[in-house]
């Protein structure tokens, strides 16, 4: 008998236990229609963001990732200057140019070409997760700065070339996600880390992902690489996966877990046959138990977080939508949280203040290269417990399997 493994596949079943009961026992259950709704203390009022600077000259690399309509709709307020568009799809490039009335002459076909005629300060690509190591290996060397779409990269292997290639050449190297932008995450941050209103942090729920990439009608161009395992990464693992893992370690300050337990599943074969549909990442710290459900299998889009202290319980329901419980004899309360600050509300206006204005990016923050070598971690054991059907000793794995090259 190997005692070690059936150690670890016990692990393994206690912890899918507990996730079950945690699932079983969710606050939401509560009837929310008699709760008191607040604003969250020292309430802002709504800004107008106006920019008086030099406007940053971005490229935008791809136009086959579909949130690339966030920076293209994105009003002008002056901060940024697209001077250059890299899509080879010429057909794409005019229908979205219809859309958001860019003329054709702002499209390049390689980002060689798009470079070497506008200059750009910074790039943001919206190109296949596969292809963002080739934007930073150009980009980098030029000292231009990069914002790539979430996750950092298509695999660790990846990530890690890009880090080197961004602290070698000193530019900054961002991952946008759009629950970085979300008020109640930072609320909720505050009332976790700075108010201490709920103790010390127990357990973690996200609940992230949609009905399916088909089933929401994503365009052609998109999921023809979204449901390609080489260049997205997998599936739901890692399109959804990958927000509870970025968003897990900015609240854990950037430790590492202990241990990562995985079970993918393909629910829609017929649909996804070269990809998950469905996965469950657990993750174990001394004192705390993160629960990641990224899916294609949910009812509706959502991207919700759950976070149990010692005395309560914050839970953010969407980018404004809150739920508090600072003990359980005075009772849960609504809350409405406040956009975030004018300047660091979106990415675009994000980046324009880290490179324009110096803003310092916090470690383990959102945005920054060391949360996001994190998050790559993270998928990256996930994935092998899959695979392997095993809980996965953090340490062990990259201790013997594959140590981070970007610690040295």
């Amino acid at each position: 008998m190997n005692y070690k493994n059936d150690t670890i596949l016990n692990s393994a079943f206690i912890l899918f236990v507990l996730f079950l009961v945690a699932a079983c026992s969710n606050p939401e259950s509560e009837s929310n229609a008699s709760l008191p709704v607040e604003k969250v203390q020292n309430a802002i009022k709504e800004e107008t963001y106006t920019y008086e600077g030099r406007p940053l000259r971005v490229g935008v690399i791809g136009l086959v990732h579909t949130h690339v309509h966030w920076i293209l709709g994105r009003e002008n307020v002056g901060d940024i200057e697209i001077v250059g568009i890299v899509e080879p799809n010429r057909e794409l490039a005019k229908r979205y140019g219809e859309q958001h009335g860019y003329p054709m002459d702002l499209v390049y076909n390689t980002i060689e070409e798009m470079v070497e005629a506008t200059k750009p300060e910074a790039v943001t690509a919206f190109n296949t997760i596969f292809d963002h190591l080739e934007v930073v290996e150009y980009c980098a060397p030029r000292g231009i700065h990069v914002m790539v779409e979430k996750p950092l990269a298509v695999n660790l292997e990846h990530a890690e070339k890009m880090i080197v290639l961004a602290k070698k050449y000193n530019i900054h190297l961002l991952t946008n996600y759009e629950t970085s932008w979300y008020g109640s995450n930072l609320e909720a941050y505050n009332i976790i880390h700075k108010e201490k209103k709920i103790g010390d942090i127990r357990r973690i729920v996200f609940h992230t992902g949609h009905q399916g990439p088909m089933e929401i009608g994503v365009n052609e161009e998109f999921l023809e690489w979204l449901i390609d395992p080489r260049l997205n990464g997998g599936g739901a693992l890692t399109d959804f996966g990958c927000y509870g893992a970025n968003l897990a370690t900015w609240l854990m300050k950037g430790a590492s877990p202990q241990t990562v337990s995985c079970i993918t599943q393909q629910i829609k074969p017929d649909l996804y046959p070269e990809v998950e549909d469905e996965a469950t990442i657990i993750l174990t710290y001394p004192k705390t138990q993160v629960i990641i459900q990224a899916s294609w299998n949910w009812s509706h889009s959502r991207k919700e977080m759950e976070v149990y202290g010692t005395t309560g319980y914050v839970i953010c329901k969407n980018g404004q939508d809150m739920k508090l419980m600072e003990n359980e004899s005075d009772g849960a309360k609504l809350l409405k949280a406040n956009p975030l600050p004018k300047g660091i509300h979106d990415p675009f206006a994000y980046l324009v203040k880290v490179i324009r204005e110096k803003h310092v990016i916090e470690p383990f923050s959102p945005s920054s290269i060391e949360n996001n070598e994190m998050v790559m971690q993270i998928l990256e054991v996930a994935k092998h417990s899959a695979e392997t059907g095993r809980t996965v000793v953090w340490n062990d794995y990259f201790s013997h399997v594959n140590p981070p090259k970007t610690k040295n």
